[in-house]
């Protein structure tokens, strides 16, 4: 769906794609992929579904943004917050969008697809090389960064907690009345923990509730490149 009430995506018949990724070596960073989705989109649940099945990816972090554009159509996403609409919307000039759409995938920070095509996300995720950016270690109350090999750019440290497993969601009104929709590793909270510099560094992070998960991106300021990421 696009953000626009005159314009509507197609929904593509999602096809399970034979592509896989290549095992992650130890310390290397899992491919990200961000979905922006919402429950208001009828355009959305093939997008969802196909997360779900990223999800059990061992060298895929599929993390799941809900945005609150379309909750005037007359359901209000119950995991929508404004803040994982900014994100979407600060990619878009990067991505030369000219404005935010549902369902979008973002891959590594830098490709987008409408997230639809199974095979589609596969084929790109195993032709993406893998993130070079510094180790990311996670231990307890603290993200530990490395030193950068070689030249560095500034790039944001963005903490992610989010709910691992799949979680189904029954839609009353709007859109997918009738309908209920599974969402995988919904993220519910996006804090921004401040800019790594190429130094060994390292950062407290605030305990987890609600049995959430946390995740670490490391994503350039300018281009919006992930160039690392861990997960617990």
């Amino acid at each position: 769906m696009k953000h626009s009430t005159a314009f509507t995506l197609p929904i593509i018949t999602a096809i399970l794609g034979l592509g896989t990724l290549a095992p992650a070596s130890a310390g290397q960073s899992p491919a990200v992929v961000e979905l922006f989705t919402s429950q208001g989109c009828s355009s959305c649940p093939p997008a969802n579904a196909n997360l779900v099945k990223l999800s059990n990816d061992p060298n895929v972090l599929a993390l799941s943004f809900s945005v609150t554009y379309w909750d005037y159509l007359g359901w209000k996403d119950i995991f929508g917050k404004p803040e994982f609409t900014e994100r979407q919307v600060s990619y878009e000039p990067a991505l030369g969008q000219s404005g935010p759409f549902t369902p979008q995938m973002v891959i590594n920070g830098h490709l987008s697809t409408v997230g639809n095509d199974l095979n589609e996300i596969r084929s790109t995720l195993a032709s993406e090389p893998a993130l070079t950016g510094p180790e990311i270690k996670l231990s307890g109350d603290a993200a530990m960064i490395d030193a950068a090999k070689g030249h560095a750019r500034p790039a944001d440290i963005w903490l992610v907690r989010y709910a691992k497993g799949t979680v189904e969601v029954p839609v009353a009104r709007g859109e997918n009345a009738g309908e209920t929709l599974p969402h995988a590793h919904v993220v519910h909270a996006l804090t921004h923990l401040g800019t790594w510099r190429g130094k060994a560094s390292r950062f407290t992070i605030p305990a987890a509730t609600d049995d959430l998960s946390t995740a670490i991106l490391l994503q350039e300021k300018n281009s919006r490149r992930i160039v690392a990421a861990a997960t617990d």
